[in-house]
C-alpha cells in the first residue's frame, strides 16, 4: 500500500487553538498526530506533516503544501470547544462534502474513536474550511473530543495511544475497503 497521507496537527505557534485552563489544542493535537503518523508509517504508508514542532502556518499554505506533495489523503487533527464548558462532548469529523471516500473515512474514524470511549456525534459538512476546500485530495478534519469537557479530556489523556490507533485504523480500513492496498 504505497499511499501518501498528509497529516495536519491543527493550529501551532502563535495560534494555540482552543484553550481551557491553560491546556492548548495545539499541544494535544501535535502529540496525537505524531503518534498517528508513526502508526501509518509502520503500516507502510508514506506520511508527511504540516508541522512536527510548535510552528504556525496559514491553512491555505497547509493545503497548498499537501497539493504540491501529491498527497493522496489529507487528515487534519483538532480538538473541539464550545462556548460553555462541558456543554458538549464527543468526536466528530468534518468533510467538505459527505460523499465518497472522505465520507467513508470520516465515519470509519468516528466509529473507531467511539470504541475508545468518545460519543460519536457524526460527520458534518464544512465546505468553508480552507484545509477541506483547498486540498485537491480527499480530506477530513477530526475533532477529537471537546477540550473544555472534563470527560473528553479524561478519555484523551488516559487513552492517547488507543486514540492514535483508532484514527490510524479508521484510515487504514478505508484504504483497504477502497482497494488501495
Amino acid at each position: 500500500m504505497a499511499r501518501k497521507i498528509y497529516i495536519d496537527p491543527g493550529h501551532g505557534g502563535s495560534d494555540p487553538g482552543a484553550v481551557e485552563e491553560g491546556r492548548m489544542e495545539k499541544d494535544d493535537v501535535l502529540q496525537l498526530a505524531l503518534k498517528v503518523g508513526e502508526l501509518l508509517e509502520t503500516a507502510g504508508l508514506d506520511v508527511e506533516y504540516t508541522r512536527v514542532t510548535d510552528i504556525y502556518e496559514m491553512p491555505y499554505k497547509k493545503a497548498q503544501d499537501a497539493n504540491e506533495a501529491n498527497a493522496d489523503f489529507f487528515v487534519s487533527i483538532h480538538r473541539n470547544s464550545s462556548e460553555v464548558p462541558a456543554q458538549y462532548n464527543g468526536v466528530e469529523t468534518l468533510v467538505f462534502a459527505d460523499y465518497g471516500i472522505q465520507g467513508e473515512m470520516a465515519r470509519n474514524i468516528n466509529a473507531q474513536l467511539e470504541q475508545v470511549g468518545f460519543r460519536n456525534i457524526g460527520v458534518k459538512e464544512r465546505p468553508n474550511l480552507v484545509v477541506l476546500k483547498r486540498t485537491k485530495m480527499p480530506s477530513v478534519l477530526v475533532e477529537v473530543g471537546f477540550i473544555n469537557n472534563p470527560k473528553d479530556n479524561e478519555i484523551f489523556d488516559n487513552n492517547i495511544d488507543e486514540i492514535a490507533r483508532g484514527i490510524a485504523d479508521g484510515i487504514l480500513m478505508t484504504l483497504y475497503e477502497e482497494g488501495y492496498e
